[in-house]
């Protein structure tokens, strides 16, 4: 049976200054007049509720705009933050505010291991809807038809080795028929925990400080671009 192969996104597919120079300051600063705009949309609603009652029970709505764009300041690895930047973020792209740009290696990689039968699947901290639209305007086209499922954090922590022993199961698939392709080591020790296969992506573009040593790679398949990864 062929290999599914699981891939991260910042630094994996995607650079971290695309994610960190475009769509974290985009959101940020959209965050107010969108609030105020769709504060009423119950998919809006329901994440701004979800902020209120965990910080004391905020009442207004520019209050949590407010805690949101602190949130985004601090890197703060939220659901209902990544489910907001996902709706903001499905506005910029539909106005051709951006596209999402792709590391040139990935979707010619991404087409041949598809068109060769192994299945394909994103694992993220950003949420669901924001990857499908990520790798749906993507500056190689609309890439979401090649991958078979998406998961975020809602799943589990990434660094959680639970967290892929229930990709697994969610994919169907044991852990050693799946491949794992991320930037962070602390996640591959993760996935390798849990019985899958593992390669570091260590791009140049990201970490100019190439990690090849031992102590680096924690003893993960290294690889500086897609064409590299053997499913």
């Amino acid at each position: 049976m062929k290999t599914t192969i699981l891939t991260d996104i910042e630094g994996t597919t995607s650079s971290i200054s695309f994610v960190r120079d475009v769509l974290f300051p985009y959101a940020r600063d959209a965050l107010p007049d969108f609030v105020r705009e769709h504060g009423h949309d119950p998919r809006v609603r329901h994440w701004l509720d979800v902020v209120a009652v965990e910080n004391g029970g905020l009442c207004q709505d520019a209050m949590i705009a407010e805690t949101l764009q602190g949130w985004i300041d601090q890197d703060r690895k939220h659901t209902a933050l990544k489910a907001l930047q996902g709706l903001i973020w499905e506005a910029g792209y539909r106005e051709g505010d951006f596209t999402a740009p792709l590391y040139p290696d990935v979707a010619p990689a991404l087409r041949a291991w598809h068109a060769a039968g192994h299945g394909l699947a994103v694992y993220s901290s950003g949420s669901v809807p924001a990857q499908k639209l990520l790798f749906s305007h993507t500056d190689a086209g609309d890439l979401v038809p090649l991958f078979r499922d998406f998961f975020d954090t809602e799943i589990g922590h990434k660094r959680d080795a639970d967290s892929y022993r229930l990709i697994a199961d969610r994919l169907d698939r044991s852990p050693g028929d799946i491949l794992f392709l991320s930037d962070v080591v602390a996640e591959l020790d993760a996935a390798r925990e849990a019985g899958m296969r593992t390669v570091l992506l260590d791009r140049i573009e990201d970490y100019p400080q190439p990690r090849i040593t031992d102590d680096a790679t924690h003893g993960h398949a290294r690889a500086e671009a897609f064409s590299q990864v053997t499913p």
